[in-house]
């Protein structure tokens, strides 16, 4: 009795699938293939961190260390970034071949288009009972389409893997709150362990959606009866909580005794126990640095590179006093071989004492929202051949025209995100609040990236197929009272 009762539920809760629905899915998930396998023949590129997480995975594998390589090739431990990523690459390089990225992609194409189908499914539970199968519709073809996470799938880097990782906790709580299964526990367990072993700041998915686990609110009195007299769900959750802390434990001890440190994750500026920070410097880009341009034209220079003060921004300077201090700074810097030391981070940290000073709210306030703002809205076009004065029209014309496009659709996706938690479907407060902890953690960066908010998306391509689903079938309503009332 109780396998048919919660079949019955099921189909009440995601509605069935009909002939017509599985090939209009069918359809949504072959042109998300086309899309993806189109950029991965088109901007596929192995560089930056895809080789730091390739070169992890190679000493796993050839040595048996987590460890790196330096400039001068000697192989050293490294804690800066988590293991995550580089043992899904340690498995796909003793699967396909040393250092073959391009299977990682392809495999990472088809886990993302997976995490589409769990989104649909998602949005199908969350969703008020007339909209769900046109929201679950609209979620996937918003999924399948969206060029924006598309083209992270087509390139080795954590941001796929952990767009799916959301995609699988979203459904997974959704599903535990009607069944309070051991399937839907584990699926979130293995989904919020993985997107914070893929990057520290995945943690935050844990964070947000564990209440739900625990605390669901009130259903349908006969799924309540399955799940509180036929499981055990605090069982269930404690078995959860154990293995989702092994992992970080065991990589806990393991940095206590390869560098005597505390570290559970990973460190915010990326450098192993003894490598210097620089504080100041830190500090003072953070009493300026507002968008993209800055990071790759000045602080992703620093050090090793020269640098341009042509290239600040005029916020930079709050005088002529100050530009000059700036200017004084970088020379000593330049005399120093393009490299920090001490004495030049504590002058950087002076000058960005008295910016800060003179304007408390620009440096606390203003520039971080601007920096969120600008990570959100930007034209996501970093991994694409276009120039990073792409809003100057008459220095390319079509590539220009293109950003803009990019922006609008960009815009397009996030406001649809938005306007469907307004119409508040179920587990919206905690679909708001990683949402809210994340932008909160984003504000506290030095230098923003536009693919620090990909981990939106997954929630607007939900939400945003919500708000699809009660537009469409609103204004189908309202045309067939149209009809009636004619005839």
């Amino acid at each position: 009795m109780e396998p048919a009762l919660m079949s019955q539920l099921e189909h009440r809760v995601t509605g069935r699938l009909t002939p017509r629905f599985i090939v209009f899915a069918a359809l949504a998930v072959i042109a998300g293939a086309v899309l993806r396998f189109w950029m991965l023949h088109k901007f596929f590129e192995v560089s930056g961190d895809s080789q730091l997480y390739g070169d992890m995975a190679k000493s796993l594998l050839l040595n048996g260390v987590y460890a790196v390589h330096d400039n001068s090739a000697v192989l050293h431990a490294t804690l800066i970034r988590l293991p995550g990523y580089p043992l899904f690459l340690a498995a796909c390089f003793r699967l396909f071949g040393m250092e073959n990225y391009f299977a990682p992609a392809v495999l990472q194409i088809l886990i993302e288009l997976a995490g589409c189908i769990l989104l649909a499914r998602f949005a199908a539970r969350i969703c008020p009972h007339p909209y769900r199968r046109s929201a679950a519709q609209a979620t996937l073809w918003l999924a399948c389409l969206c060029p924006f996470t598309a083209i992270y799938a087509a390139e080795p880097l954590t941001e796929s893997l952990t767009v799916f990782c959301i995609a699988l906790a979203l459904w997974s709580v959704a599903r535990f709150q009607y069944r309070g299964d051991w399937v839907s526990a584990l699926a979130f367990t293995f989904a919020v362990t993985y997107a914070a072993l893929l990057r520290p700041d995945g943690a935050l998915l844990g964070v947000a959606l564990v209440l739900p686990m625990i605390f669901w609110p009130a259903m349908h009195d006969r799924a309540r009866r399955l799940i509180l007299f036929n499981v055990a769900p605090r069982r269930i959750l404690l078995v959860c909580l154990l293995l989702a802390l092994a992992p970080f434990a065991a990589w806990t001890v393991r940095n206590a005794r390869a560098f005597h440190v505390f570290q559970p994750l990973a460190p915010r500026y990326a450098t192993d126990p003894g490598e210097e920070t620089w504080p100041g410097w830190q500090r003072w880009t953070k009493t300026w640095c507002l968008d993209f341009v800055s990071t790759f034209q000045v602080y992703w220079n620093m050090p090793g590179a020269p640098l341009d003060i042509n290239q600040l921004p005029s916020r930079a300077f709050d005088s002529i006093a100050q530009r000059n201090e700036t200017a004084a700074i970088f020379s000593m810097y330049e005399a120093n071989g393009e490299e920090l030391s001490p004495e030049i981070d504590a002058r950087f940290a002076q000058l960005a004492n008295e910016r800060i000073a003179a304007h408390p709210l620009r440096y606390y306030i203003v520039l971080p929202v601007g920096r969120v703002l600008d990570m959100t809205f930007r034209p996501r076009v970093e991994n694409l051949p276009i120039d990073l004065d792409w809003w100057v029209y008459k220095h390319h014309h079509v590539e220009t025209r293109f950003s803009w496009f990019y922006a609008g659709l960009n815009a397009f996706y996030v406001l649809l995100g938005v306007v469907g938690l307004f119409l508040r479907p179920r587990l919206w407060p905690w679909m708001l609040a990683y949402i809210l902890l994340r932008a909160a953690l984003l504000a506290t960066i030095e230098a923003p990236e536009a693919r620090y908010t990909v981990e939106f998306f997954p929630i607007f391509f939900a939400t945003g197929g919500i708000a699809l689903a009660r537009l469409i079938r609103s204004g189908s309503h309202r045309t067939t009272l149209s009809v009636e009332a004619e005839s």
